[in-house]
């Protein structure tokens, strides 16, 4: 990335905790891990202008 802005975010113990156990699982960084779920979630497929 050539550009990239730094944030505070605030996640439930829960939700850390999985996001944690996935990027490990994944052998990535939680902050990789967040990177690619955010990327697949905003990839909209093809007729999918829905919000879940």
């Amino acid at each position: 990335m050539d550009d990239e802005k730094r944030i505070s975010l605030r996640l439930p113990t829960e939700l850390h905790a999985c996001l944690v156990e996935a990027a490990r699982a994944d052998r990535r960084s939680l902050n990789s891990e967040i990177l690619q779920l955010l990327e697949v979630a905003l990839t909209t497929v093809d007729g999918d202008d829905q919000s879940p």
